[in-house]
């Protein structure tokens, strides 16, 4: 008798228990022979799993990256929704995976989902490797193939990023096999192999009718994927993934930084959208919840402050954390145009006010706001208080492209990042002078009605020591040691970090987590992954200590890092 784990999510199908002597077909629990039974069946699973890999990190608030964001102060919440509260506390805690822990939805339904995408595309180019098998062309038979590489690189990917370990699932594995746990570098090594296999077939000629571009429905967007297309989104993905899997500063500069590289400079041009739908997805349910500018949102002045040339950050970095903010919300400001402006807050709040970009598809003054001083929030730790939300989506958020909110393109991967990547590449490689041209790309661009971009004063010393220029108006002041109770303008590694948080806030899953964990940034003792849900390790027979951490290290958290927090 043949012991199985149970796959996640209805589309693909269950293996069930059978008779030693004999097996039966339980309609209600379709086997994947029958789900994949014909070309039609195969090519319309396959299309749904684009928006299947997209709905665990948008589509839901239960899962890990309202703990990743304030964990990363891209976010202050105190309140207990998924675990925001239990997460954002300094000293950090961990991250709990004990059986019937309060957050095991949050912490397992990125992991199941994905799981379930990884089985489905591996099978799907399981049946495609079949020799009688095709869905009716050469061309259509490689569309699907390097869709179906894509996805499974994907799911493979966000598996690495989230978790400690994981399940490599391959088309070579039968549909009963869980796989064997393996440690999150290996689950990357496979992604970014699969991704490489994606673009290798859409690179690849092949006769008949239906080859690229991807139907519509596929990744729904503005955007008709061509190949051409098709192998960019590809290698900026390729790209985000190689550089943000790093848990350390170690594994970050051992990163393969020329294939980075050469990824980003090959990648997207311009931002990438999808087409949200509040009905039918994909949909970005977190960013709609912290837009809505109730007691979920508030951007604490540990980052943030590093653009403030008023002096106020420079007090509040040298207050004792638990005396910070001291009953007031921070105020600041800065020269970064992406900020509100004003010396004061009555000026900063008549600079911008979200009346003023609420129009279909139409682009805020600023990044940020200096929010209604009625609508001021103080709960939780005085050092999460400030004046400002981030404001850049607010346009999606009420009224979408075409009024409806949240029904309209929604930019899940800026061509910013892609840059940045870049520039983070050549930094690492000495190649300064190219660095510092993708990094003024936005530091120094002027805003216009359509483009929002720093306005500050460009790099124009290409080493790694120099400060950034502007004097006492430098942005990013970052702290320094041995106290990091005082601030010194950062030098181009921190001008990168600085624009790579501001062009990438709000914008995809897990942005700041990701990179910070990577660059030593987070307070000591965040935990930098999520065990492999228990509920999986139970059904592989583990308990006890087995349950809390599967990866080689054992459980990771930050150490104290470049700020000194």
């Amino acid at each position: 008798m043949i012991r199985s784990l149970i796959r996640y999510g209805v589309l693909l199908g269950v293996v069930g228990t059978a008779a030693c002597e004999m097996e039966i077909a339980n309609p209600n629990q379709p086997e994947t022979d029958r789900v994949l039974a014909t070309a039609r069946d195969v090519e319309n699973l396959l299309g749904t799993q684009y928006l299947r890999w997209h709905i665990a990190m948008y589509g839901s608030l239960s899962n890990v990256w309202g703990m990743a964001q304030v964990m990363s102060f891209e976010d202050f919440s105190s309140l207990a929704n998924n675990g925001m509260g239990a997460r954002i506390s300094i000293p950090r805690a961990a991250n709990d995976n004990s059986v019937g822990n309060g957050y095991a939805t949050e912490q397992s339904r990125n992991y199941f989902i994905h799981s379930e995408v990884a089985r489905i595309t591996s099978n799907v180019l399981a049946k495609l490797a079949e020799p009688d098998f095709t869905l009716g062309s050469a061309a259509q038979d490689n569309r699907a193939r390097a869709f179906a590489q894509f996805m499974r690189g994907l799911a493979h990917g966000y598996l690495a990023l989230v978790y400690d370990s994981a399940a490599v699932v391959t088309p070579e594995m039968s549909t009963e096999d869980p796989g064997e746990l393996a440690d999150y570098r290996e689950v990357m090594d496979t992604a970014l192999s699969a991704l490489t296999q994606a673009i290798t077939y859409a690179n690849t000629a092949a006769s008949g009718a239906n080859g690229f571009p991807l139907p519509a429905a596929w990744i729904p967007g503005p955007t008709s994927m061509s190949s051409t297309e098709f192998v960019k989104l590809a290698r900026s993905y390729r790209a985000r993934l190689r550089a943000s899997v790093a848990r350390t500063p170690q594994e970050r500069a051992a990163v393969k930084w020329d294939d980075v590289i050469a990824d980003a400079a090959n990648g997207i041009t311009s931002d990438h959208y999808n087409t949200t739908n509040t009905v039918s997805g994909p949909f970005n349910t977190w960013v709609n919840q912290w837009l809505a500018y109730t007691t979920w949102h508030q951007m604490t002045p540990f980052v943030i402050g590093m653009a403030d040339n008023s002096g106020a950050y420079a007090a509040w970095i040298a207050t004792p954390l638990a005396n910070r903010g001291a009953g007031t919300s921070f105020f600041m400001t800065t020269p970064d145009l992406r900020f509100p402006q004003g010396a004061t807050r009555a000026a900063q709040q008549a600079d911008f006010a979200l009346t003023q970009c609420t129009a279909a598809a139409s682009v805020c003054k600023r990044y940020f706001v200096n929010r209604p001083t009625g609508n001021d929030q103080f709960s939780g730790a005085s050092w999460g208080w400030s004046n400002y939300d981030h404001a850049r989506f607010y346009p999606w958020r009420v009224s979408g492209d075409g009024g409806t909110g949240q029904n309209g393109n929604f930019p899940f991967m800026t061509v910013a990042e892609i840059n940045l990547l870049e520039a983070e590449g050549h930094y690492r490689k000495g190649n300064y002078a190219q660095a510092a041209a993708l990094i003024n790309k936005t530091r120094a661009r002027t805003p216009t009605a359509s483009q929002l971009g720093g306005g500050l004063p460009p790099i124009t010393a290409f080493d790694a020591t120099s400060p950034v220029p502007g004097g006492n108006d430098c942005v990013p002041k970052v702290p320094v040691g041995p106290s990091f109770t005082t601030l010194a303008c950062g030098n181009m590694l921190e001008a990168i970090k600085w624009e790579k948080r501001i062009e990438t806030a709000y914008s995809h899953f897990m942005a700041w987590f990701l990179d910070m964990r990577g660059w030593g940034d987070l307070p000591e003792g965040t935990p930098t992954d999520w065990a492999t849900p228990y509920q999986d390790l139970q059904a592989r027979g583990r308990s006890g200590a087995g349950i809390y951490s599967t990866g080689t290290g054992g459980y990771h958290q930050a150490a104290k890092g470049t700020y000194g927090w």
